[in-house]
């Protein structure tokens, strides 16, 4: 439909936590998530990294990414992303490294350079805030560890060294951008909460790409906040468990999944409305045919090489039944 059946559709989870909820069963819940996508032929299945933030947790990405590897059999598994000033590039070589060596073909390393979290937090994950200035840097060094040696490095990745995990760039800005079209990598923009530079950087990207030994020609995917539903009065109903959890980092409150409102009068000022609004303007929320036309909109203005969605509903069928309008406007 409306020529989206030929761009893959992935997911990116971040496990959002109910607030009388158990790490356990919230974690589960992402496993069968992950389960139902990968039964329905979703490309790649996606792990953020946050930390001390209530109502969200999928601070040991790792860890998440092993689990759900093990618990499904087709989808690609992967970080979406890992932080990479919060790392040694040795210890994350290693870790997926190994997540390969399981997984063969299966796991992906998505790099950002932000925090994931506040400066606090970042103090108590021994981070060098400086460190954020020689990402370039240390990408070409995680590229290393887990390429073939070549004799010239007396640190090596074992395992890691020659898994080639495929390594893709994320940003929300210019920055990363201009770092993956330099370095001939595939480029992840998130627009899922930072639309703002959505067409310059994928703009610059396709520009100043250089072809790499990974990649011949450039590739974008858009981070997409999706909320379908089989109405387009469901649809928004639903969405309004997102804007309470966007308006509640806005006011630096836990991240519980809330359940859905009838309306939002009352619950926000008009200030706080336009900045969740802003928040999610490439949100893209209705039923099958709204969302198919959206997508379809996007895709062919921004050329658009792959979507993942964020989908953050509050009940679990409706994720489900989410993923299944998805795949169904692409056939």
């Amino acid at each position: 439909m409306s020529g989206l059946s030929a761009i893959p559709f992935s997911l990116l989870e971040l496990s959002p936590m109910k607030q009388n909820a158990t790490v356990s069963s919230t974690l589960a819940n992402s496993v069968a998530y992950a389960q139902k996508a990968d039964e329905l032929g979703f490309n790649r299945f996606w792990m953020a990294e946050h930390h001390n933030m209530l109502g969200i947790v999928c601070a040991a990405t790792s860890v998440l990414i092993g689990h759900i590897a093990g618990k499904t059999k087709n989808i690609r598994v992967g970080a979406g992303g890992v932080m990479l000033p919060n790392h040694p590039p040795l210890v994350v070589a290693e870790q997926f490294g190994t997540l390969e060596s399981l997984y063969p073909g299966r796991i992906d390393l998505g790099l950002g350079r932000a925090p994931g979290s506040d400066h606090i937090t970042s103090r108590a994950l021994r981070r060098d805030e400086r460190r954020a200035e020689n990402f370039a840097e240390e990408v070409t060094e995680l590229q290393t560890l887990l390429g073939p040696y070549d004799g010239s490095h007396p640190v090596r990745a074992i395992p890691g060294e020659n898994t080639n995990v495929p390594i893709w760039l994320l940003g929300s800005s210019l920055y990363s951008a201009q770092l993956a079209a330099k370095k001939g990598l595939p480029y992840a923009f998130a627009g899922h909460f930072a639309p703002r530079f959505v067409y310059d950087a994928i703009a610059l990207y396709r520009r100043e790409f250089q072809p790499s030994e990974v990649l011949a020609k450039p590739h974008v995917m858009l981070g997409l906040p999706v909320v379908a539903a089989d109405t387009d009065e469901q649809a928004q109903f639903l969405a309004t468990t997102s804007k309470q959890r966007i308006l509640a980092l806005l006011r630096g409150d836990p991240l519980w999944l809330k359940p859905p409102v009838s309306t939002m009068d009352g619950l926000w000022s008009a200030q706080e409305q336009a900045q969740v609004e802003n928040f999610l303007g490439l949100s893209v929320v209705g039923s099958p045919i709204t969302v198919a036309h959206k997508l379809a909109m996007l895709a062919k203005e921004l050329s658009v090489d792959e979507f993942i969605f964020t989908n953050d509903l509050y009940e679990s069928e409706d994720r489900h039944r989410a993923l299944e309008i998805l795949m169904a406007i692409k056939s």
